[in-house]
């Protein structure tokens, strides 16, 4: 989640509480004890096997309460029923309200009886990949020239036993990195003596007074949201306690909480907050693996003084060391990066989990990112080496407000373009326009000269029209391309689970499947035919008037003005325009 989804996410769970309960700090009183101990939630399903849960019966009207106040204010109205994604929604054409999606299912219609004729390469540069999961181990791409296991670098490229990829971020003696500190802290850090700069030099008076303002409105910020996850988290067990007396004993969930009947004011109140809390996908787990992650943020993140580079080994000072490293690009945590590639190419005949957007596509695993900053040598090496490998696309949803050797990065990006690697970007989750900032790396080169085969990718929801550019999504008439679905997408998760996710960086893979799959059944397009489709087909949104990223309800603008398409991928058109240009220059 990023710090704009951690702002939105706080900023709905203390709006609700605080309007229902009329101070956040000041939770109603403890219920009654439940008539029998709730039930352990289920454990997660994938898509195909989610059956919903049979709604609860009204519970019969209580009799009249002898000891009730009868002057007390009547229960609040019932709250409306809130929606829920549909899990498969990012596949679909269009949703109620005519809301545009990718329209994947009908992509796939018109290519029924061809086959893929290639397998294309797309890599994924992100924290880790599951490679044991059972919806990418058998779209994993293999090295042809590499033994497993046999430490020794039997193809030449000068990474030994790189099966499935590379990790930049791990050690030769299979340690890896797993918290990092922000760019903005190591810039910090160097401005002031701090031992997590590395070999960094203090960049000069004016940029260090700049990163010191940020850094520590980030440290206030932080601290005030993991303070009030932890005020949200003392409520959340009372609201839980009183609906699971209300009924019955069972435990709480949308749908019996959404049928239940109430004339107690109390458990009204709790039934109104629980549901909104709900529909914002916020539960007790969520409420304590974010307060967890925020901590870690400000225990690794931003502290100036945290230095995990000794565990990688490279001679971080030269950024054209190449070779470091080592064949686990699983590493410690792999989330983030196995929901992308199971977006990309999660397994479509399989009969478990998801439908990934592409057939034809193998995941190149490079792990490059930490929880934390990304590092540039370790981006511009990821780069280089998908290229080197035969990666067709480059996915990277990942991004970072600094960038001291965007030089080195941009050679990197200037490597692919030529090598004619297609590069697709999360646009990032700040809200913002990003004429006004910077999300590295950046869609222009230090010089002013731009990639030719690069997608800027941001992120659309599925409600509504108005809200069609997700509330997180940063934007720009010139420097984000397209938008795809990135809000509630369904995909995999480690251990072979399955649960959804918002932001940019599942925006990004959807645009790379989709182009992974163009490459994969019509081989004479290249990288500059399928970004040039891509764009061109894009579902045309420029006229629907959307709520502006970043602000509340009452600021409006055009959906066109947020991109140069103005317009939502979709992939039925893309594949509609491939066959017509396919048919035109056949003999």
């Amino acid at each position: 989640m990023s710090r704009s989804l951690y702002r939105a996410f706080v900023f709905i769970a203390v709006a609700v509480f605080t309007a229902a309960c009329g101070s956040s700090a000041s939770p109603p009183p403890p219920p009654p004890a439940p008539q029998a101990a709730a039930a352990d939630p289920p454990p997660a399903q994938p898509e195909s096997a989610v059956q919903p849960e049979p709604a609860a019966q009204p519970e019969p009207e209580a009799a009249p309460d002898p000891g009730a106040d009868p002057g007390a204010d009547p229960a609040p109205a019932e709250p409306p029923a809130p929606r829920t994604a549909p899990e498969r929604w990012w596949h679909e054409a269009m949703l109620d309200g005519d809301v545009p999606s990718t329209n994947l299912d009908e992509a796939h219609e018109l290519l029924a009886g061809r086959t893929p004729a290639r397998e294309v390469i797309v890599a994924v540069i992100d924290g880790g990949v599951d490679t044991a999961h059972e919806d990418l181990d058998d779209v994993l791409w293999v090295n042809p020239g590499e033994v497993a296991g046999n430490g020794v670098d039997d193809d030449g490229n000068g990474y030994v036993d790189d099966v499935h990829g590379w990790n930049f971020i791990g050690g030769a003696d299979g340690q890896n990195v797993q918290y990092d500190t922000y760019e903005m802290t190591r810039i910090h850090a160097a401005c002031i003596g701090g031992s997590a700069a590395g070999p960094m030099e203090s960049p000069g008076q004016d940029l260090c007074d700049e990163v010191a303002s940020s850094y520590e409105e980030e440290r206030v910020e932080l601290t005030q949201i993991s303070e009030q996850i932890t005020q949200i988290q003392s409520i959340y067990p009372i609201l839980v306690g009183i609906l699971t007396g209300a009924l019955g004993g069972e435990e709480p969930t949308m749908e019996n909480v959404s049928a239940l009947q109430t004339m107690d004011p109390r458990t009204a109140e709790a039934k109104n907050i629980f549901l909104q809390l709900a529909a914002a996908g916020i539960d007790e787990e969520l409420l304590e693996s974010e307060g967890e992650t925020i901590q870690n943020r400000l225990q690794y993140g931003l502290d100036t003084a945290f230095d995990p580079r000794p565990i990688v080994g490279d001679d971080y000072a030269d950024p054209t060391e190449t070779g470091y490293g080592n064949p686990d690009v699983t590493g410690p945590d792999p989330s983030h990066g196995t929901a992308v590639a199971s977006v990309v190419a999660a397994e479509r005949d399989n009969g478990v989990g998801i439908e990934g957007a592409a057939n034809g596509a193998r995941i190149m695993a490079i792990r490059a990112v930490p929880d934390g900053d990304e590092r540039d040598k370790d981006v511009a090496n990821a780069i280089r080496y998908a290229v080197d490998n035969g990666a067709h696309v480059i996915n990277m949803s990942f991004g970072k407000g600094y960038s001291p050797e965007k030089s080195t990065v941009d050679e990197a990006v200037r490597y692919a373009d030529a090598a004619g690697v297609l590069m697709v970007h999360a646009s990032g989750n700040d809200g913002a326009d990003l004429a006004e900032g910077n999300n590295f790396p950046t869609t222009a080169y230090a010089d002013g000269d731009a990639p030719n085969l690069w997608i800027e990718v941001g992120a659309s929801g599925w409600q509504a029209r108005d809200s069609l550019a997700a509330a997180f999504s940063n934007y720009g008439t010139e420097l984000v391309d397209v938008f795809a679905p990135g809000v509630a997408i369904m995909s995999a998760a480690p251990g072979n689970e399955y649960e959804p996710a918002d932001g940019t960086s599942l925006a990004s893979p959807v645009v790379s499947g989709i182009a992974a799959l163009l490459m994969a059944y019509f081989p004479d397009l290249d990288a500059a035919d399928v970004r040039r489709i891509i764009l061109e087909t894009a579902t045309d949104a420029a006229e629907f008037t959307v709520v502006l990223p970043g602000t509340e309800d009452d600021e409006r603008v055009l959906f066109g003005t947020l991109s140069v398409t103005g317009g939502v991928v979709n992939a039925a058109e893309a594949v509609r325009q491939a066959l017509q240009e396919e048919q035109q220059t056949s003999p």
